[in-house]
């Protein structure tokens, strides 16, 4: 087993040496500029869920989302992963605008940049844990080799479920092979909607540490979460209210971070009065 932990791991960093290489443009990853979107049709508007909202990640930058029930942040993150359209503004990743692409140009787009930690997991209940961190790999994506895989999957303290189907495992268990396969292929983007929702504090801090040691080595993480504790791990915080940006701040204080989102609780509905705010480019500490 050390001896595939350090295959994984030279893997790894060659993946990264070769993306870095190829491409300089990746310093900004991951570009919103004014996004809007709503639940309407075509033929009709719908009530605006996302305003104007703009919003820059650098490499080796790791952004939270915070935010009351409602406020847009899962939008705002489907958004930026071209798993929704927006209805105006832009997004890019990876210097490629997705408002401009075909579902088959996102698709590709998404396989190769993207790791994506979903919320209900979206796991392949015919798959095992092995081959659903490796899924990219089995549809054409990046190659991810048995022992990448499996050096992920003990990462998140799942060693010896690599033949476990999902319908076996618990929901922790569960989220925690969703996070393996978005780390296993080393992407320039991470992108995660709750990802520590179904698990204890010691497995969050564990997962966390791995996010971590992810933004040190150059990705890229944006992240959907409601606990100021797994915010304050983050580089910076936006919070959403009535689908703009309303205030930022930086990580590493929880109270700070849990007092701003309290006071988010107790402010009016300020949506026909605040203008949109635009967030700077993020600074890794």
């Amino acid at each position: 087993m050390e001896e595939e932990t350090k295959q994984a791991t030279a893997e790894r960093e060659a993946r990264m040496q070769h993306r870095t290489a190829k491409k300089p443009y990746m310093q900004t990853p991951l570009i919103l500029n004014k996004i809007c979107y709503d639940y309407g049709t075509r033929q009709k508007q719908g009530a605006r869920v996302l305003d104007e909202i703009s919003l820059e990640c650098q490499a080796g930058a790791w952004t939270a989302i915070m935010g009351p029930s409602g406020a847009g942040k899962s939008t705002l993150l489907y958004c930026a992963a071209g798993l929704l359209q927006v209805r105006q503004g832009k997004v890019a990743i990876a210097g490629e605008d997705l408002t401009r692409m075909k579902e088959k140009e996102l698709t590709r787009l998404r396989r190769d940049h993207i790791g994506f930690v979903f919320q209900d997991y979206n796991l392949v209940n015919a798959f095992t844990c092995l081959q659903n961190t490796m899924l990219s790999s089995l549809f054409g994506g990046r190659k991810i080799s048995v022992q990448a895989a499996l050096s992920a999957l003990s990462s998140v303290g799942l060693e010896g479920y690599a033949n476990t189907y999902p319908a076996d495992m618990s929901g922790g268990q569960q989220q925690r092979v969703a996070i393996a396969r978005s780390l296993a292929a080393s992407p320039e983007i991470i992108m995660a909607d709750e990802p520590t929702g179904a698990l204890d504090t010691h497995s969050s801090r564990e997962v966390m540490d791995l996010f971590d040691l992810a933004v040190r080595s150059g990705q890229t993480i944006l992240m959907v979460t409601h606990d100021p504790n797994v915010a304050a791990r983050a580089h910076r915080v936006i919070f959403l209210q009535d689908g703009r940006i309303q205030a930022t701040c930086p990580g590493g204080d929880p109270q700070n971070i849990a007092r701003q989102l309290a006071s988010m609780d107790a402010l009016p509905d300020q949506e026909a009065f605040s203008p949109p705010l635009a967030v700077p480019s993020d600074h890794p500490r």
